[in-house]
């Protein structure tokens, strides 16, 4: 991967991986297909894998709790992933900003107006979202990582002060969060791609109870957006939904996801499931299937904020209900039951100890040792990085609000493999 960024890119600092591997490991760009030989920049041309994968491994700790761990392993490579990442930023003489150039939004098109005046299609332009919030999500952890660890201040000044540089969200004339560096017109308006979201999820720089007004660009956008796509594509806007707190439409497109699709039919818009129930994207992607699982649990807990969110996005068609060991950041084990859509049970086992900060709709308060929670949460695995700069637009013709249900945060302490019910 080092190798990879030094014959591609010149950078000899950090590695770089691209959207495609195979079983010999291949880091570079990949071809094209028979019928387009040069293949196409809009999905070959991405060198910003490598932050996404490391935000695996980030969560990998922030789950099981393992130092060394991410002393020996996780950080390492979350560290070259940034190094090449400020070698691979660029200063915009337009916007004063730092930017990736070239930049694509991936498998997605735009229209351009030329100088000539002319409608023009587009496939590459600079900052594009899902490059910002990739990066975003990268820098903050390893500012995380490094305050751990103890390790490479100068490292981790030197993130905290681009943090600011990068080019911000902005918002497009329709109340959107924009897919690129501008509000370009989309060629395919219900394209199956939504990257530009990643800030939402799997990222965690949106929060819809403290950045409203980016959350509900998002919310315009899942819109704009629709429902349909292949399988894959529905399994995601499960999540998307899911982070906005709403559980029906999480709900809708969970059945979309689930809906026949014959094995003989190839269509990159009416995904769903074939009858051995995997991924109808021709010919198949796990990404389906893994994410409608990550979907569910996502409607049932969340923990990629200062706490972990009981029900955060139950539908009404599962009023009554439990679940058993359902895990989350900071090694909390979770068990609980429900009933009229209100938490009856819970048991929660800690495997790592520290502080345990619940939002719930239901009353939880009475017990001992239980306060409201205030303030920031002090348990290191529920950090939450600061709000990416947002760009909103004045005089949003027929905006959407969130509508968020009223809920009670409260915490305790708790120590290493012992539970509380």
């Amino acid at each position: 991967m080092e190798k990879t960024a030094r014959i591609n890119y010149n950078i000899d600092k950090g590695w770089v991986s691209h959207h495609n591997s195979d079983v010999w490991a291949q880091t570079g760009p990949t071809g094209g297909y028979a019928n387009d030989p040069k293949g196409s920049p809009r999905w070959s041309c991405w060198p910003l894998s490598g932050p996404w994968f490391c935000q695996h491994l980030w969560e990998h700790y922030l789950f099981n709790g393992d130092e060394n761990y991410l002393r020996e392993t996780a950080y390492p490579l979350m560290k070259g992933a940034a190094e090449f990442i400020l070698e691979w930023l660029q200063p915009d003489e337009e916007s004063g900003y730092l930017v990736t150039i070239p930049s694509t939004s991936p498998e997605n098109n735009f229209i351009y107006i030329d100088s000539k005046g002319k409608r023009k299609k587009g496939e590459i332009s600079k900052a594009s979202t899902m490059d910002m919030m990739l990066i975003h999500d990268l820098f903050t952890n390893c500012i995380q990582a490094c305050g751990i660890l103890g390790t490479d201040p100068g490292f981790c000044q030197e993130l905290k002060e681009t943090l600011p540089r990068l080019y911000p969200l902005q918002q497009g004339a329709k109340g959107q969060l924009q897919e690129w560096y501008k509000d370009f017109e989309e060629e395919d308006v219900k394209h199956r791609h939504v990257s530009h979201l990643f800030g939402l999820h799997p990222g965690k720089q949106i929060l819809p109870r403290r950045d409203t007004a980016l959350a509900e660009a998002c919310k315009r956008t899942l819109e704009i957006r629709g429902d349909g796509g292949t399988g894959w594509a529905m399994a995601w806007k499960i999540n998307f939904w899911a982070r906005l707190e709403d559980g029906n439409h999480a709900y809708q497109m969970l059945k979309n996801g689930l809906k026949y699709v014959d094995a003989t039919e190839v269509s990159m818009k009416g995904g769903g499931t074939y009858a051995n129930l995997f991924d109808a994207h021709p010919p198949f992607q796990i990404d389906g299937n893994f994410g409608g699982t990550a979907g569910i649990t996502e409607m049932l807990i969340q923990s990629h904020a200062e706490e972990i969110f009981l029900l955060p996005a139950l539908p009404d068609q599962w009023p009554t209900g439990s679940v058993k060991g359902l895990r989350t950041r900071g090694g909390f084990i979770v068990d609980m039951e429900w009933d009229n859509k209100k938490v009856t049970k819970v048991s929660i086992l800690s495997t790592l100890g520290g502080n345990c900060r619940i939002r719930c709709s239901t009353h939880l308060l009475g017990k001992a040792k239980i306060k409201e929670a205030i303030g920031k949460n002090k348990n290191p695995f529920f950090f939450t990085a600061d709000t990416p700069v947002f760009i909103e637009k004045e005089n949003i013709e027929n905006k959407i609000y969130l509508e968020l249900p009223e809920t009670q945060v409260i915490e305790f302490e708790t120590k290493k493999e012992k539970g509380i019910c």
